[in-house]
């Protein structure tokens, strides 16, 4: 085979440097654009082109590849809670690796070189070297995607306390020690565990500590970000761990069954006796002013009572054209009409029908059993979830489920018997002081309802002192978009419970074991007289403001 001339050989090596340098500057003059489809994988998997950028050595990555592993690694929950240039590094350092079942990743005994991060599958946790009691073990201590282990090793001279074995085909994300250093992230580490450090310095809780024994607990405290709106805990009475709330601030929310309330029974039947057979008046159908003062007279005043004296004239009117009117209909009187008394009502109530249901009070409508989240107390910045009654006997203690919800909040979470070691008699003394009384179920049914009741007397006072429109707003037809739940479900509307056609909102199991199965809702709205017609001599809006 002849060998290309030098000269030849010469114009290719032009040739294809004129071509790269064309694909650089042409890099350089666009705009650099994240592609989706470069990051597609089958459910679950992490994508393979993540898995090549994380192949290349951590100098080799680029910075749009880099910035791309790092919103990519957004879905893992303890990837998300650290700082932002800690993520940075550690998408700079991170290399993937697969394992399937019964594979050790952490030996107990051995020094760790390296700390894990979970994309895909479950571990276990055991005290045995191999790790087989975690396959026999009916509840074992698991661990899944968005988890991660052994970074503590990396900081410590300290060998493992603990085995870690695959329970099925699993992808980690690994960080080794050589790179750790290398990248200087101990340094970012030890800059988050200062941060924790002086949050517990500030506490009157750990006033008395010295600075050994609150880096100790900084060991053990791990630093967890929540979302607005989003689940902290379903139920931290029961939770094994502890919580201090760092930045922002959590709402404690109680789970009660409305049928179980005394109170909720007869606020509903209440309300169920302004029901009749005419439908509703809305805002945009007011009856007229004689109407409306007719209506007014009737129920402001002791009215007397005529019926006696109409059935009288009647009998006499019918025996004159012979008509053989002989029944005998029973009265209130026979006497003189009645002008004491109670008041005539303006509505009747009738029987309902609707599915009905036994409750200890009584019977309730079927519909009308359910359950509201109502908000109990907020645990603001510097305060702890999970201490309020931890000194109290087991007999004493209040242990109806409680939920813990985010307002944008970042907490440090500490395993409940690791924190128990470290206390002493000077934080139990402290801890006495620090007993949160919540309020009673009935008291929170009653708040709800009462809360209820307002908002519903506040939108009718708006509507009465806003100007009414002679006729609805315009409002394009536009096609219903798919969503998971529609907003309107959360109302309970008892003035539908008797009608046939009823709109298919869906139902919202209650999350608790120790609760029946509830329509979870967050406001009722209920028949009702509305304010013109209580307050009839207020017809000019400017009167009330």
């Amino acid at each position: 085979m002849p060998f290309a001339s030098s000269g030849t050989m010469r114009r290719y090596r032009v040739s294809y440097s004129w071509q790269i340098l064309k694909k650089e500057l042409k890099r350089k003059q666009g705009r650099i654009t994240f592609d989706t489809m470069d990051f597609v994988a089958e459910e679950g998997h992490l994508p393979p082109r993540a898995i090549q950028i994380m192949q290349k050595l951590p100098s080799w990555r680029t910075e749009p590849e880099i910035l791309a592993l790092c919103n990519l690694l957004q879905v893992l929950n303890s990837y998300r809670n650290y700082s932002e240039p800690l993520q940075l590094l550690l998408a700079r350092v991170m290399r993937f690796e697969r394992f399937g079942r019964r594979r050790v990743m952490v030996k107990k005994g051995q020094r760790g070189n390296s700390f894990y991060f979970i994309y895909m599958g479950t571990v276990a946790v055991t005290e045995d070297e191999d790790g087989s009691s975690a396959f026999l073990d009916p509840h074992p201590t698991l661990l899944h995607k968005g988890d991660c282990f052994g970074e503590l090793g990396l900081m410590s001279p300290s060998v493992r306390r603990a085995t870690v074995v695959c329970m099925e085909e699993t992808e980690f994300l690994v960080v080794d020690r050589e790179d750790f250093f290398a990248n200087k992230l101990d340094q970012e580490f030890q800059k988050d565990a200062q941060h924790r450090f002086e949050f517990f310095r500030k506490m009157d809780l750990f006033e008395s500590w010295s600075d050994e024994k609150l880096w100790k607990l900084v060991t053990l405290g791990k630093v967890e970000k929540f979302s607005y709106g989003q689940l902290v805990l379903k139920d931290f009475i029961e939770s094994p761990s502890i919580m201090f709330v760092c930045k922002g601030s959590c709402e404690v929310l109680r789970l009660i069954d409305l049928g179980t309330s005394p109170f909720y029974y007869k606020w509903i039947w209440q309300h169920l006796e302004l029901i009749d057979d005419t439908s509703l008046k809305t805002h945009l159908n007011e009856p007229s002013p004689v109407e409306r003062f007719k209506e007014f007279q009737i129920k402001s005043y002791p009215v007397q009572d005529f019926s006696t004296l109409k059935l009288k004239h009647l009998q006499k009117a019918w025996e004159q054209q012979g008509s053989s009117f002989s029944r005998r209909i029973k009265t209130s009187g026979n006497t003189l009409p009645k002008t004491l008394g109670p008041k005539i009502k303006s509505r009747h109530p009738h029987s309902l029908e609707c599915p009905m249901i036994n409750t200890e009070y009584g019977e309730l409508p079927e519909e009308a059993a359910v359950g509201a989240y109502i908000k109990i107390h907020t645990v603001e910045e510097g305060e702890t979830v999970g201490l309020h009654q931890i000194l109290l006997p087991e007999n004493q203690r209040d242990m109806r489920p409680l939920v813990l919800v985010s307002l944008g909040a970042e907490v440090i979470r500490i395993r409940r018997e690791k924190f128990w070691e470290l206390i002493d008699s000077e934080v139990k003394e402290k801890l006495y002081r620090f007993q949160i009384k919540y309020p009673s179920d009935e008291d929170m049914c009653q708040k709800f309802l009462q809360e209820n009741s307002w908002n519903i007397f506040r939108k009718d006072l708006m509507r009465l002192l806003l100007k009414p429109r002679q006729r609805p707003s315009f409002i394009p037809i536009r096609p219903k978009k798919k969503g998971i739940y529609n907003p309107k479900s959360l109302v309970l509307d008892l003035c539908s419970l008797d009608k046939e056609t009823k709109p298919c909102y869906p139902i919202f199991m209650a999350p608790q074991k120790y609760l029946p199965p509830l329509r979870i809702v967050q406001a009722i709205t209920a028949p009702r007289y509305k304010i013109q017609e209580l307050l009839p001599q207020y017809k000019n809006a400017g009167v009330l403001v």
